[in-house]
């Protein structure tokens, strides 16, 4: 037996909630005449969410609530005063910006001419004193925020900014620089929704056709799953919950009367900070069982041989040496308390190289993230051979516990059944216990809560690095449970955005050394599989086949046997001689003929298989669309196009999940009847 290590329990993640603002700037209309009044109605709504954050710190205590995090662009108007007031409540204040540190203040500080912005963004030549202060006003904010700078297309962006304003009657170079403005807007807008629960945004419901503004920043986020708070600048008393994008169309009939569904916010927040039960209306147990199992769990360093029938079937068909079918099967599962080998040392490494601007994000991702996927990783493999090692136990034990029950007829005498009798009773009595013990530990849907979990942790230090995030509303939902979700949400919330800068230089890095690494490796490792589970499928159809082939004939020897010795070809006593013999064949080949399809349809090999082509399929894609990008000129590679071959190589995770237990959800260990 495998000497159980000691290792403290990764700690759960710290649970906050996070924020995204969004909203007019000061020469709004609706905004600027209602000031006064949306900063009340902000404060009023962030003293209902710290009021909701407190509540469930005090009916959680032994969970770490961290500080609610905020997410702001820092632009004038409503997000600086959104910025303003978290600081006050000592929330933590993160910036991502659609431009480099100096670009963003020089665009935002509205410079009168080109020569102002050259001041801005060198320092050279001369500037006036009310731009000066803008630039004072968002440089102060800058420095208390943590800041991601989307600032791989700022010299695309500075160019077409100083040519606008060195002509500010040009209205193509004013079109042309809006275009590109906007989009790199649109773009930080995006990443702020990603790395929130809920979005505030105070809006006049005018309009969300303008590209990074704010109501097409409030479109973006409900298309996205994410709810909005919408906060109505043409009346701050009145504010509501969005939550599908079909709200956006009830807008124009909305009437001046105070809204403040204040019950539906508590409750909105209970449902961040805390796991929720899954889809199924009625199920047995509590849906924090998993996870409060889960941080009870023994480690173990390595597999338990007695639980590997399931890998050695697939090894015995799947494999094509023979040595390979009889090789040891023991596995030793990676250290928590050790360092990351493998991929996942390859990941921080390279995550180290790039992100030097925040020595600490790496280390956090290092001593959080990945103690708790290697911590989850291992439980979840033990839990797989055991759940699935067990069911092939039991397929083979109640075919051994039929044919040992008759195989007294050519061994021995009938007063010596009792041995026989005595030997299908005892597998009979294991195949109880392991569907007892099965059923008691959860072996089947511990395994399935705990490989969401790894699964999910598995490429996160190319989400963080990169500043990717699976939106709030995009999150599977599980039947029974949705804590793994919450786990893994939380614990990429709690790591959040790196302070960096964002080059081409960085994302190309990135793209080469991170994403088109994890797809490669991920799609070696499916093809393998695919083709190893494909031989294994057709090689038990064979061999069951065979069985029942040869009972086929055993029994059809026999009757030849009896009627050449009632025809008086042969003497009668030779079909009595081998009556008990092929009595014994006629039960032992169909019994286990039909053990070994049990396997294979329990298994479904030829599923998994197809499973795994088509992940490996899809990753190959991302893999080619990635060495297109690295193909072409460095300049030419934007967030834009490698965070979209992030959020693919996420979605193929998320759908692999998916297909693989729609296939076991609903095989629960049980009596093989």
């Amino acid at each position: 037996m495998a000497k159980q290590l000691s290792f403290s329990v990764p700690t759960a993640p710290a649970i906050r909630l996070c924020l995204g603002v969004t909203g007019h700037r000061e020469a709004n209309p609706a905004f600027s005449v209602n000031r006064a009044s949306i900063e009340v109605a902000l404060e009023q709504v962030f003293d209902l969410l710290d009021s909701a954050v407190a509540q469930e710190r005090a009916a959680e205590p032994k969970a770490t609530v961290a500080a609610t995090r905020i997410h702001s662009l820092l632009v004038d108007g409503l997000d600086q005063i959104a910025a303003r007031q978290a600081k006050d409540r000592a929330w933590e204040l993160v910036a991502p910006l659609p431009f480099g540190r100096k670009l963003n203040t020089a665009i935002n500080a509205h410079p009168l001419d080109a020569d102002e912005a050259r001041f801005l963004l060198s320092g050279a030549g001369a500037c006036s004193t009310p731009t000066k202060a803008r630039a004072a006003v968002i440089d102060e904010l800058v420095a208390s925020a943590r800041l991601f700078e989307l600032a791989d297309r700022d010299a695309l962006i500075e160019r077409l900014y100083l040519a606008k304003l060195a002509a500010p009657k040009d209205v193509n170079a004013a079109q042309a620089y809006s275009f590109a403005a906007s989009e790199r807007v649109a773009l930080a807008a995006q990443v702020m929704i990603e790395q929130s629960d809920l979005v505030v945004g105070v809006w006049d419901g005018a309009s969300t056709s303008f590209v990074g503004g704010t109501g097409h920043t409030i479109a973006l986020a409900l298309s996205m799953g994410t709810p909005v708070l919408w906060i109505d600048a043409r009346n701050p008393r009145s504010w509501r919950i969005l939550s599908v994008p079909e709200h956006l169309a009830t807008l124009p009939h909305v009437t001046g009367d105070a809204t403040q569904p204040q019950e539906d916010l508590r409750k909105l927040v209970e449902s961040v900070l805390r796991p929720t039960p899954g889809k199924a209306k009625v199920h047995k147990g509590n849906h924090e069982e998993g996870l409060k199992a889960l941080e009870a769990e023994k480690w173990r360093p390595k597999s338990q041989f007695w639980w590997h029938g399931y890998r050695r079937v697939e090894a015995l068909f799947g494999s094509e040496r023979l040595a390979d079918r009889f090789r040891n099967l023991s596995l030793s599962y990676e250290s928590p308390g050790a360092a990351p080998t493998g991929d996942s040392q390859a990941q921080i490494e390279a995550a180290r190289n790039l992100v030097q601007q925040d020595p600490d994000f790496v280390e956090k991702i290092s001593a959080d993230i990945l103690k708790r996927f290697v911590w989850a990783d291992g439980i979840s493999s033990h839990l797989s051979d055991a759940y699935r090692g067990g069911m092939v136990l039991n397929f083979l034990f109640a075919a051994f516990a039929v044919v040992g029950g008759i195989a007294y007829l050519p061994m021995a005498s009938s007063e010596q059944k009792w041995i026989f009798a005595g030997f299908e009773l005892v597998l009979l009595a294991g195949i109880l216990a392991i569907t007892w013990i099965g059923q008691k530990r959860r072996w089947h849907r511990r395994w399935f809560e705990t490989r969401r979990v790894a699964e999910y942790l598995r490429h996160a230090t190319i989400l963080l690095t990169l500043g990717v995030a699976r939106p709030a509303g995009r999150w599977p939902r599980g039947t029974q449970t949705s804590w793994p979700e919450w786990y893994a949400r939380h614990g990429l919330r709690d790591v959040g955005l790196p302070q960096v800068t964002i080059t081409s230089t960085y994302l190309r890095t990135a793209l080469c050394d991170l994403v088109l690494r994890h797809a490669a490796a991920q799609s070696t490792y499916h093809r393998q599989k695919a083709k190893r589970l494909h031989k294994t499928h057709h090689r038990l159809d064979q061999l069951s086949e065979a069985l029942f082939a040869l009972a086929v004939l055993s029994v059809s020897l026999y009757l030849g046997l009896k009627l050449a010795g009632t025809t008086h070809l042969i003497s009668k006593e030779v079909a009595s001689h081998f009556s008990k013999l092929f009595t014994f064949l006629g039960v032992f080949l169909p019994t286990f003929g039909g053990a070994i399809a049990s396997i294979r349809y329990f298994g479904d090999f030829e599923r998994f298989s197809a499973i795994s082509e088509v992940t490996a399929e899809k990753l190959d894609v991302i893999a080619e669309r990635g060495a297109i990008l690295l193909a072409g000129p460095e300049q030419f590679i934007s967030y834009a196009q490698v965070a979209e071959l992030v959020h693919a190589t996420d979605d193929v995770v998320v759908s692999e999940i998916e297909n693989w237990q729609s296939v076991f959800g609903g095989k629960n260990i049980a009596v093989p009847v």
